[in-house]
């Protein structure tokens, strides 16, 4: 009965009323909280960029590596020139202490973003 409780007060309401609550939960930095939330909206709306990058930010911070990473990646599969999520999947990778990896997803970032070395 507990677990019917926990999905109704995270999957009830709209889908704008779940995303603001997620929000919430993200920026009271429950990372679990928001991501509870957030999975439901992903999963309702799959090709929404936005969920999904809080989604993934929200893994990240949990250090829930693998799933934020698979996010990201699913992301940048279908918006390649989506600069943040090449950025935030850098930055799992580096967690992940898959340095070379990570680089060249931050490379591509940074140009993605016109961040370009001076000479």
């Amino acid at each position: 009965m507990e677990t019917q409780m926990e999905t109704t007060y995270y999957d009830h309401g709209t889908p704008a009323e779940r995303w603001e609550r997620a929000r919430r939960f993200f920026e009271a930095k429950d990372y679990a909280g928001a991501a509870r939330v957030l999975t439901g909206l992903v999963e309702e709306a799959p090709e929404q960029t936005g969920p999904r990058l809080l989604l993934a930010r929200a893994y990240y911070h949990s250090a829930q590596l693998r799933r934020a990473e698979a996010e990201l990646r699913f992301i940048v599969a279908r918006e390649p020139v989506e600069h943040y999520a090449r950025l935030m999947l850098g930055r799992t990778l580096q967690r992940q202490g898959r340095h070379e990896e990570a680089e060249r997803q931050l490379r591509i970032a940074s140009a993605l973003a016109g961040d370009f070395p001076r000479k």
